[in-house]
């Protein structure tokens, strides 16, 4: 089948109710290459995984009969980045004018993290192994 160490992900979809506003900050937050838009989405590649940025309106069609959740019903998934600074990554995020939503902190997993979100209220967390 696909699981197992051969499973990738390939594809994130993130639904989002002010496209422009979450194509403005992939491409000058994270520098992330876009890959393909037209009117309903933008495609950034970051790494090896491709984000997919969707008109919420045409989320309902991919979730049927499941339901599109409203933004701000609290936080359901959060993505991380490694890096190797996140107090300099986190100087770079806010003179690009993104607001932390926490951190930077030492976790007591020995990890340094932080967190900001995008225009889509989707959770990002930069980290940092404190070794």
């Amino acid at each position: 089948m696909w699981g197992g160490e051969g499973a990738r992900l390939e594809v994130v979809t993130v639904f989002c109710e002010d496209l422009a506003a979450a194509t403005t900050f992939y491409a000058e937050v994270f520098e992330a290459p876009l890959v393909f838009s037209n009117d309903d989405s933008a495609v950034f590649r970051m790494g090896g995984v491709l984000v997919n940025l969707l008109d919420a309106r045409n989320a309902p069609e991919l979730v049927a009969p499941g339901r599109v959740a409203a933004p701000g019903l609290g936080d359901r998934v959060q993505l991380t980045i490694p890096v190797e600074d996140v107090d300099a990554t986190c100087a770079e995020l806010v003179a690009r004018g993104v607001t932390l939503n926490n951190g930077p902190m030492d976790r007591w997993w020995g990890m340094r993290t932080a967190t900001f979100r995008d225009p889509a209220g989707l959770l990002w967390e930069v980290a940092a192994d404190l070794g």
